[in-house]
């Protein structure tokens, strides 16, 4: 029999019911001892007696009640992260104190296990981010696979809390940098589109895609939710690309991708949402734009302020380019140097 748990509905997990929420995290319970737990109020959210149906919010504790050792799942496997891994994840750090560690995640590597994910993440290689700690770092917020920048993680359980409620209650500044198809018109603006969830197929949901709703639908769509992203056009090659800065104001599952395939100009390389074996040369609507261009996804979490778990002083950290990236805005003859690393602070454009 396992003990009592408290879970933190990390950010991905979130805009969906607690039986599906509940089920990723343990396999085996079966729907009717899911719902039987709800009702005898053995599950909780945030001290609350909740329903199956009940949809979780990130950052939300969920109670988890002892379960037999026939539901709980088995202990994770500890992996010994080898030298070269450590190496390779202590080369992403682009920030460490005792409290909080920042990386510049490469493109590629996932933020956590999964369905075809393998051993090889952050969350699997924190291992060898101890430093002189005794604690191994917490992930509390993530970043898609294929994205680059900016992740960070807590060294203390304190600092982790402390993160974990600024990200819920969206106490930070959040910057990407992303090449698109095509040129947005106007070229800065707000996108609010709702977003709603389309099934995966399998067991654990892969495959789930998000689907762009009208704000005038929203409230008449089961399951959507409000999204609004902050876009800004900072360099364009003609009218074949441009190089945009995003905000995504709110913090939904794939919502810069979804949002700007919604308006026409897919994140450059995203096959999920732009049409992976689509063109784009100005004259079309795809996310490859051919040549020389990588066929990665262009998108890179530049730049994170938030709030010191300790200290209460802002920290701002910036994480440089990925080698795709990099090679594009050489291409297009693009310098980071000629833009400001907050152009919504400014008149741009």
């Amino acid at each position: 029999m396992s003990r009592v748990q408290t879970l933190t509905v990390e950010e991905g997990d979130g805009d969906q019911r607690l039986d599906r929420w509940f089920k990723r995290q343990f396999p085996l319970i079966s729907q009717g001892r899911l719902e039987k737990m709800c009702r005898k109020g053995e599950i909780r959210v945030e001290g609350g007696r909740v329903k199956a149906s009940t949809r979780l919010e990130v950052g939300q504790q969920v109670r988890i009640p002892p379960l037999p050792d026939s539901e709980a799942p088995p202990p994770p496997k500890r992996t010994r992260v080898t030298e070269a891994d450590a190496k390779f994840i202590r080369s992403c750090v682009i920030y460490r104190d005792d409290h909080v560690i920042a990386l510049n995640k490469p493109p590629g590597l996932p933020v956590q296990g999964g369905s075809g994910q393998g051993d090889r993440h952050v969350d699997a290689l924190a291992e060898a981010l101890m430093f002189d700690l005794d604690e191994r770092p917490r992930l509390v917020h993530r970043l898609d696979k294929d994205t680059s920048g900016v992740l960070l993680l807590a060294r203390t359980r304190e600092a982790a809390k402390a993160l974990t409620a600024n990200f819920r209650h969206r106490e930070t500044r959040k910057i990407y940098w992303a090449v698109v198809a095509g040129v947005p018109q106007p070229r800065n603006g707000t996108i609010k589109f709702g977003l709603v969830k389309a099934g995966g197929h399998g067991a654990r949901g892969e495959g789930e895609k998000m689907i762009a709703v009208h704000p005038r639908d929203i409230d008449s769509t089961e399951g959507a939710k409000r999204a609004l992203t902050d876009y800004a056009t900072l360099e364009q090659a003609g009218s074949r690309c441009c190089w945009m800065a995003l905000i995504p104001v709110t913090g939904r599952t794939h919502q810069l991708r979804a949002h700007m395939a919604e308006i026409g100009h897919p994140i450059v390389g995203d096959g999920k949402y732009g049409g992976s074996g689509q063109e784009n040369l100005g004259d079309g609507w795809g996310a490859q734009l051919g040549g020389e261009i990588s066929k990665k996804l262009h998108l890179h979490a530049r730049s994170l302020k938030i709030e010191h778990p300790a200290t209460k002083a802002i920290l701002s950290l910036v994480a440089p380019l990925p080698e795709h990236m990099t090679r594009t805005w050489q291409t297009f003859q693009w310098s980071p140097a000629d833009v400001p690393e907050d152009p919504f602070e400014e008149d741009w454009g």
